[in-house]
């Protein structure tokens, strides 16, 4: 038997390195380049595909976030302390009344100063069948005040009305006389917070919207006005109230005018809609003239019949504001209302809702 031979192969010596001289120098430049080329690009292609990456998670992450807070603030409804913070920073809307946004803030702080005050002093039992009724008609009360300052809002800028910070100051430092005196404004910042759970920038928002919807009241209703005008040329030339007011109305189908005596009130109180304060600078037996009340009741006229320092009485003629309601009204059975949310309507129950 043979043996078979291995043959061992021969190593072939590695080339010598090349030396460097200023003749080659700019070829081993050259392959040094080339050799980091291949590790440059793979870092480019990574780079470019981390920021796709990270634009895509971007986008998804938002718009995960937009569905959620649409969730939260549409189908569920919430009324949270921070639902009501987000509705005011996004300006969110929750319906519209003749093409104006219905702002969710305006709803939200309505709502939730009215559900604080049936929660804390209502008569009803939290969570019981008649707090749901209760609940229900809060809802849509605050709906329908939230439509309305956004109705406001719109026919403002046709009368060229406007309510600025130092009128909310105003009526909210009139406010602040009570029968037992003028208190501080911490004293009442902190009874708003007791009775309805709202900050003095929360309350100044419905006092706000109030006194632009009363503001546009009064600057679009011109019938009234001049019902008022009239009534007061008759009560100067025949000095009776019920004969003033039988006259107008027979010869108006609009607001009809009525008359009536206040009877003994006290003077730092109200009495519907007017400041009894400012009725007792008259003298009595004097006519006040125009006056306005300081919600959207209308116009009135008084006669002071007696007064001592804290009582007053007086005969009056009330001129009724009817032109933003009947607008409104009509918005309403035309279709021009919208409602982003799921609102019951519970127009008859006569629940109380926080206005000013």
């Amino acid at each position: 038997m043979k043996k078979i031979k291995l043959k061992r192969s021969k190593k072939q010596p590695a080339p010598a390195a090349s030396r460097i001289t200023n003749e080659t120098i700019a070829e081993h430049r050259e392959q040094i380049l080339a050799g980091g080329r291949r590790f440059k690009y793979p870092i480019q292609y990574t780079k470019h595909k981390l920021i796709i990456n990270t634009v895509l998670i971007s986008m998804a992450s938002i718009i995960l976030l937009l569905v959620g807070c649409w969730a939260v603030m549409y189908p569920m409804q919430n009324t949270s302390t921070i639902a009501y913070r987000i509705s005011r920073i996004a300006m969110l809307p929750v319906g519209s009344v003749d093409g104006e946004p219905v702002r969710y803030s305006d709803y939200l702080v309505q709502y939730r100063a009215s559900e604080y005050y049936l929660n804390k002093y209502g008569e009803v039992k939290v969570n019981s069948k008649d707090w749901y009724v209760q609940l229900d008609d809060i809802k849509y009360r605050s709906m329908n005040l939230a439509q309305q300052a956004a109705y406001a809002r719109k026919l403002a800028k046709r009368y060229n009305v406007s309510i600025s910070r130092k009128d909310v100051n105003d009526f909210i430092d009139q406010e602040r006389t009570t029968i037992n005196g003028r208190v501080s404004q911490e004293t009442y910042d902190a009874s708003i917070r007791m009775l309805y759970g709202e900050s003095a920038d929360d309350y100044r928002l419905i006092v706000e919207n109030g006194l632009l919807k009363n503001k546009v009241a009064f600057a679009m209703d011109a019938t009234a006005k001049d019902q008022a005008d009239k009534a007061l040329s008759l009560l100067k030339s025949n000095g009776d109230f019920a004969k003033t007011v039988e006259t107008i109305n027979k010869q108006s189908t609009e607001g009809k005018l009525s008359a009536g005596n206040s009877g003994s009130v006290d003077i730092s109180s109200k009495f519907n809609g007017l400041r009894v304060s400012d009725i007792s600078k008259t003298p009595v037996g004097s006519l006040s003239g125009i006056t306005r009340s300081t919600n959207d009741d209308g116009y009135y006229i008084v006669k002071v019949v007696a007064k001592t320092d804290k009582k007053i009485t007086f005969e009056y003629i009330h001129i009724p504001l009817t032109a933003f309601k009947s607008q409104f009204e009509q918005l309403k059975k035309s279709g021009k209302i919208s409602e982003y949310i799921t609102i019951p309507d519970n127009s008859q129950t006569g629940g109380a809702v926080v206005n000013q």
